[in-house]
């Protein structure tokens, strides 16, 4: 075992592509344009980005479609433009302006709230957005005019800070947070604690699902590069230690998905190799034994 993953045997054919995501472009349509690229109809990404905004956007091509829903669980990293003195009805720089207040108050004052926007926090989902209430999209709702109660829901800032000062009564903070978080929502009320009302004026994604900035590539580069830029399925579980089959019978085991014992092992997940060095699944071991979470063997 160890933190490295084994040489595969053969080339793949499906893979991840971490997107640096264009503005004006929603994830849905990064998504149909690799399609035609790729030649690929199963495409999906690992967390909506609103069209304002850039930066990472993990992108699971063919069979690593199947990992989707463990990028889209981790925590997330943004930078965010904050402008005072202004609010929308989408609580960003795009909508509606409905009020526009004086600012009386300064970086230091700003620092001296983010305190009470750091930790586990509620929110109350903002009515441009698809959740769904009662069988109906709020942003439904919203573009009719209408306006619905919506429960709060917990997330959670792990980390919060104010970069630097861009303009008059702007600033960029920098945000890492849990699944879920709406850093528009989180700019409204900084700015609603703060007496004067805010939005947000810019979004870049700097990190999700383990990726960074430093791992995107443009839609231009995969249209010149193709499926030559997909990185393996199992790079998104690099933080989790390899164990290699050594046995046919455990290999086969693995493919039926049954459990095999490993005794002496730490408790947590694995990336299980057979004996071929192929990645054939995430797993987790417990009570002297692997069982597999997701297979990845197959088409």
């Amino acid at each position: 075992m160890g933190a490295e993953r084994p040489r595969p045997a053969n080339k793949m054919s499906s893979g991840i592509i971490i997107i640096d995501k264009p503005a004006g472009w929603t994830s849905m349509d990064v998504c149909a344009k690799l399609r035609g690229i790729l030649h690929e109809r199963r495409v999906g990404h690992g967390g909506t980005l609103d069209p304002m905004a850039t930066g990472v956007l993990p992108v699971f091509a063919g069979s690593a479609t199947k990992a989707v829903e463990f990028a889209e669980k981790g925590d997330k990293e943004y930078i965010a433009g904050l402008r005072l003195g202004v609010v929308t009805n989408t609580q960003d720089t795009t909508g509606e302006v409905l009020e526009e207040r004086t600012v009386s108050v300064g970086r230091e004052a700003l620092n001296a709230v983010l305190p009470q926007f750091t930790g586990p926090i509620e929110q109350i989902p903002p009515m441009y957005s698809a959740i769904k209430i009662k069988g109906k999209k709020l942003y439904e709702l919203a573009r009719r005019g209408q306006e619905v109660d919506r429960p709060p829901r917990p997330v959670t800032i792990h980390a919060l800070e104010v970069l630097e000062e861009i303009g008059e009564n702007e600033y960029l903070l920098r945000v890492r947070c849990s699944k879920g978080t709406y850093v528009r929502t989180l700019c409204h009320d900084i700015g609603q604690s703060l007496g004067c009302g805010g939005c947000m004026s810019s979004l870049r994604r700097t990190m999700a699902a383990g990726f960074t900035l430093k791992d995107t590539v443009t839609l231009e580069q995969v249209q010149e590069q193709g499926d030559s830029l997909l990185m393996p399925v199992d790079c998104l579980f690099a933080g989790c230690p390899v164990f290699l089959l050594t046995s046919p019978r455990a290999e086969r085991l693995v493919r039926s998905g049954s459990p095999i014992p490993a005794p002496r092992l730490e408790p947590g997940q694995y990336r299980i190799y057979g004996q071929e060095r192929d990645f054939l699944c995430l797993s987790q071991w417990e009570n002297g034994q692997l069982q597999s979470i997701k297979n990845f063997f197959g088409g």
